[in-house]
């Protein structure tokens, strides 16, 4: 048996796994929300603290949205879209358009000559070393861990996810996607707004998908940017490398590899998208030889938000302080 093959039989979607990751993570994120609206009227620092967990629940619910767009949470195609869109209203993301431009990321994941889909911008020390001085600035702040790990997922959920006019015109599902996700997240929000008023609101939802975002944004950095990943022009270019070497396997204790509901075992999954992640590691508990080629931990992990060029000559991601 080949390797595709292998991989192959942990693609069936088991349907009872399905409907108890949704019903333990939507109930626990629901009734974290309701925890916090009750801790309003004593204090907003335990509030705060009720927001940790219910940021991870919300970014569990990412993940859940993330195996819908490769449809493999359910077995039903109409079945992974329905609870795709529901789910990406909690997360603000048209499932449609994210669907679309997550499979690019897929088929261009560690491709030089095809980057700009789903990833974050990475240049080469050579595109760096030819900017001017005032580009060569504006990416040192694009790439600082403030933004991109801290304001920069928060203004692309908030802002850029509510607009369409960046899109290919052929785009037309995704495009109308976006209009219908943001018309019923305003329903959604009215709502709330009208049961809960706006402060109380903007105080439990805020912090919570702030966190959310911004832990989702070090789960992707870190899971194509290290020192050892793979960037290669398009000839010299292979998918299965690309996910075996440019996808890392992130090493969490149980209760954060539970969380994410298995993402960290990233090299798997970009193998193969179709494994649902409720199998992913009894995938990996078959294939011990697929570790990984970088297996991180999470002390080792801390040092990746500095990895932040492509050295073509060294075939390795570099620091701005290599450059020196």
């Amino acid at each position: 048996m080949n390797l595709k093959e292998s991989l192959a039989q942990f693609r069936e979607p088991h349907l009872g796994k399905a409907l108890f990751q949704l019903a333990t993570t939507l109930g626990s994120l629901a009734l974290l929300w309701v925890l916090m609206w009750w801790s309003l009227e004593y204090s907003y620092a335990l509030t705060l603290l009720i927001a940790i967990p219910a940021s991870g629940f919300l970014l569990r619910v990412f993940v859940l949205q993330h195996d819908c767009s490769h449809g493999s949470f359910f077995r039903s195609a109409s079945a992974n879209t329905t609870v795709g869109v529901l789910l990406g209203l909690l997360t603000m993301t048209p499932f449609r358009r994210w669907k679309r431009e997550h499979s690019l990321h897929h088929s261009t994941s560690g491709n030089l000559d095809r980057r700009g889909y789903g990833d974050v911008m990475t240049l080469t020390v050579a595109e760096y070393r030819g900017l001017s001085g005032l580009q060569r600035l504006l990416y040192r702040a694009f790439r600082h861990p403030l933004f991109v790990i801290g304001l920069g997922p928060i203004f692309f959920f908030a802002i850029v996810e509510r607009f369409w006019f960046h899109f290919p015109r052929s785009w037309v599902k995704e495009r109308w996607a976006v209009l219908w996700t943001n018309a019923l997240i305003a329903l959604a929000f009215g709502g709330a707004w009208a049961f809960l008023g706006i402060e109380a609101l903007l105080l439990i939802y805020l912090p919570v998908a702030t966190l959310a975002a911004s832990l989702g944004a070090w789960l992707f950095l870190i899971q194509h940017h290290y020192d050892s990943a793979y960037w290669r022009r398009d000839a010299d270019w292979d998918y299965s490398q690309a996910a075996i070497t440019g996808s890392s396997h992130y090493a969490m204790p149980w209760p954060l590899q539970w969380i994410t509901a298995n993402i960290g075992l990233h090299h798997l999954h970009h193998l193969d998208p179709k494994i649902p992640n409720y199998r992913l590691q009894e995938c990996a508990d078959a294939h011990p030889h697929l570790s990984g080629v970088r297996r991180l931990t999470l002390w080792e992990s801390l040092s990746c938000v500095r990895f932040v060029l492509w050295d073509e000559e060294k075939g390795k991601m570099v620091r701005f302080c290599d450059l020196d």
